[in-house]
């Protein structure tokens, strides 16, 4: 977990970074499917959802995931793995990231067919079976690494 806000940035950045390319890209594939122009495709929306992903994180997502497992599923007489207390809070991430983003998604790309509601769902679906294994089995243990290296440097370097 960060513990300041430079391992919060950190970590977010490479969260964010990854989870937003890995599914703009199985979106547009989903959406399009595989043409000459995905990769271009991808990256041209990359930078505004990624810029759109890392302030929904920071702002609402992020805390709100945080303050609902600490006061509502957490208890302090529980003994929790920091492992354990990780995935929770990330499963609460993707549920708060992959609402905010499906709708967001649809909004950019003017995804919003006969039944509106039903789109979203769709939507909501597909990106929640590609985002919570993503998440807890790829991205957040490189996320999780990258940030363990970051915190061992800086105790280190504490130490010099």
């Amino acid at each position: 977990m960060p513990k300041n806000f430079k391992e919060e940035v950190i970590f977010t950045l490479i969260m964010a970074g990854l989870m937003v390319l890995v599914m703009a890209g199985y979106n547009v594939a989903l959406t399009d499917g595989f043409t000459s122009g995905y990769i271009l495709e991808v990256l041209m929306g990359y930078p505004l959802a990624l810029i759109v992903a890392i302030a929904l994180d920071m702002l609402i997502v992020g805390p709100t995931a945080k303050k609902i497992f600490f006061n509502h599923i957490f208890k302090p007489e529980m003994e929790a793995k920091p492992a354990i207390i990780g995935i929770c809070i990330s499963v609460l991430m993707v549920a708060g990231m992959v609402t905010l983003m499906s709708a967001f998604g649809m909004i950019v790309t003017h995804n919003f067919g006969g039944n509106i509601v039903l789109t979203y769902l769709h939507t909501w679906a597909f990106n929640v079976l590609m985002a919570l294994p993503l998440q807890l089995l790829i991205v957040g243990p490189i996320a999780r690494g990258v940030l363990g290296m970051v915190q061992r440097n800086s105790a280190a370097a504490e130490l010099d």
